[in-house]
C-alpha cells in the first residue's frame, strides 16, 4: 500500500496517514465493515480506540496493516 496522504484538518498542507479508520481498513482489505469489527483481532490486526463512550472511534495503524497484509502473502506452484 502506498502512504496515502490526508490533509490535516486545519491546516492546508497534507502529511502521511498514520492511522486509518474501519470503513477505510474494510475498503482497502475489500471486506465489509461488519467483518472488520467482528474479525480484525482474531486475525491479528490490532485496533486503537481514540476517544470515549459513543464518539469513540476504532482505527488501525497503517504501517501494522500494510505488515499483516504482507504476511498473508502465499506461494503458488
Amino acid at each position: 500500500m502506498a502512504t496515502r496522504e490526508r490533509p490535516v484538518r486545519g491546516e492546508g498542507s497534507s502529511m502521511p496517514a498514520q492511522f486509518m479508520t474501519a470503513r477505510e481498513l474494510a475498503q482497502h482489505l475489500n471486506m465489509s465493515v461488519p467483518w472488520v469489527y467482528r474479525e480484525a483481532a482474531r486475525v491479528g490486526l490490532t485496533a486503537y480506540k481514540f476517544g470515549t463512550g459513543r464518539n469513540a472511534k476504532m482505527q488501525f495503524r497503517v504501517s501494522e496493516v500494510q505488515r499483516w497484509i504482507d504476511q498473508q502473502s502465499v506461494a503458488l506452484n
